[in-house]
């Protein structure tokens, strides 16, 4: 199956949220790591500062904890950055979990495809919008800068996203994606050019 392309970024609470997504979206999908969002002022200041770049996708799970962490982002990010999805309350559990959640439903993770594709159908971005945006920075960028695959390309890596108000502790392809959201390709190029020396 030929994945369908977001338009826009989406955040989710955990890893496995995301992994499902990305197994049937080619997204950007950045996660909350549950609650730790609210203690964590790097990702929260990102968060925001993507929200003011672009709309924002916002998928939590079904419960009373998705609904603490939507409340978090309507007056850290703002309601009109947002667009807020939801999936409906669907008793049951996880494969991977020996028990159902506190509330017994299934989260972002357990949802079946079919449902997923409904609820993120609206967010397809067709081809000819993709085409008139700039070239996204890729992982062969970051190589031929010394920023992967090379000496110290992790601290520099590091030092690449404090550069540009990024957490540090962003994964490459997080990194990548943050990167190619806040700025376009020609211009990160060129930014990341004078970096590299």
């Amino acid at each position: 199956m030929e994945k369908k392309k977001l338009r826009f970024p989406v955040i989710v609470e955990g890893k496995y949220d995301k992994i499902r997504l990305l197994s049937l979206f080619d997204a950007r999908v950045f996660t909350t790591d549950g609650f730790s969002v609210f203690n964590n002022t790097e990702k929260a200041a990102f968060f925001k500062r993507l929200a003011e770049k672009t709309k924002v996708i916002l998928f939590t799970d079904s419960d009373s904890a998705g609904g603490v962490i939507r409340r978090f982002f309507r007056s850290s990010v703002g309601k009109d950055a947002l667009i807020e999805l939801y999936g409906p309350q669907i008793p049951g559990k996880e494969k991977r979990k020996k028990a159902p959640s506190a509330e017994g439903f299934l989260g972002v993770e357990g949802l079946e495809k079919d449902l997923l594709i409904h609820i993120f159908e609206p967010f397809f971005e067709d081809a000819e919008s993709a085409a008139c945006a700039s070239p996204p920075l890729t992982r062969l960028d970051l190589y031929e800068a010394g920023l992967e695959g090379g000496e110290n390309s992790r601290e520099k890596r590091k030092a690449l996203c404090r550069a540009f108000g990024l957490p540090a502790n962003l994964s490459v392809s997080a990194m990548l994606d943050a990167l190619n959201l806040l700025y376009g390709g020609d211009e990160l190029r060129e930014a990341l050019a004078r970096f590299a020396q």
